[in-house]
């Protein structure tokens, strides 16, 4: 079973060990994801699993009316790649076995044991174990336009000598007459955050197959609801 799946971010609680000893943990909804696309190499020029993950229209499937207006969430191209238009059943790639749902979130894996997997074949949270090392990507917490001392760590100047508005100012960031430039890579005020992020060697506390939760050790970025990527971490 291939050990990838994406989820959102729960939150952080702890868990206490049968030895008594308690651990900090991070709750992700794992799944269930679906493999909508195998890449292979002679195809596609690289070999690459797509899983797309949060059925949209999974809670209205009694009402297919309904379910067909919640589909139409996705732009037409998701919707083909997906084989949900009917209407046009020639232009519906007839790639999948079993029904595949309405995903709101399609992302790529590159992972061992991608060769077994089949197009619309469901991964759940079983695929991992307790003691098992993943990686975690996400998105990072945005924290909007930020100056050199919160981005960089810059030290302030000093408040003596009869300045009144340089404390906080990054000081020099251009040379004299050679280059004549700004550097490139100079660290300057700027965006900070809401960047991908990898957490590398977390282990998997516990899993919950019944409701789709699994806990691992440590932090993972990003915020509450935020979408991330659970995989096998290259260092195990």
């Amino acid at each position: 079973m291939i050990k990838g799946i994406i989820g959102k971010k729960v939150g952080m609680t702890q868990y206490f060990r049968e030895d008594g000893s308690v651990v900090p943990v991070t709750v992700i909804q794992a799944g269930p994801c679906w493999v909508t696309q195998v890449k292979t190499l002679e195809r596609d020029g690289y070999q690459a699993v797509q899983l797309g993950y949060e059925a949209i229209a999974a809670d209205i499937e009694d009402d297919r009316d309904r379910a067909r207006k919640v589909e139409r969430r996705l732009s037409k191209p998701e919707r083909g790649h997906l084989g949900l238009l009917p209407e046009h059943p020639e232009r519906t790639r007839k790639r999948f076995e079993t029904a595949v749902p309405a995903l709101r979130y399609l992302r790529e894996f590159q992972l061992p044991g991608m060769e077994e997997l089949e197009e619309g074949q469901m991964i759940t949270v079983e695929a991992f174990q307790p003691g098992d090392r993943v990686d975690v990507v996400g998105t990072s917490k945005g924290k909007g336009f930020a100056g050199t001392i919160k981005r960089h760590g810059f030290n302030r100047q000093p408040k003596t000598h009869g300045q009144s508005d340089r404390e906080r100012a990054p000081g020099s960031v251009g040379a004299t007459s050679t280059p004549g430039r700004v550097l490139k890579g100079t660290r300057m005020a700027g965006r900070m955050g809401n960047d991908r992020v990898t957490i590398q060697n977390l282990e998997v506390v516990v899993i919950d197959p019944e409701r789709d939760l699994l806990a691992v050790k440590g932090s993972i970025p990003g915020a509450k609801g935020g979408v991330v990527m659970v995989q096998p971490s290259v260092k195990r």
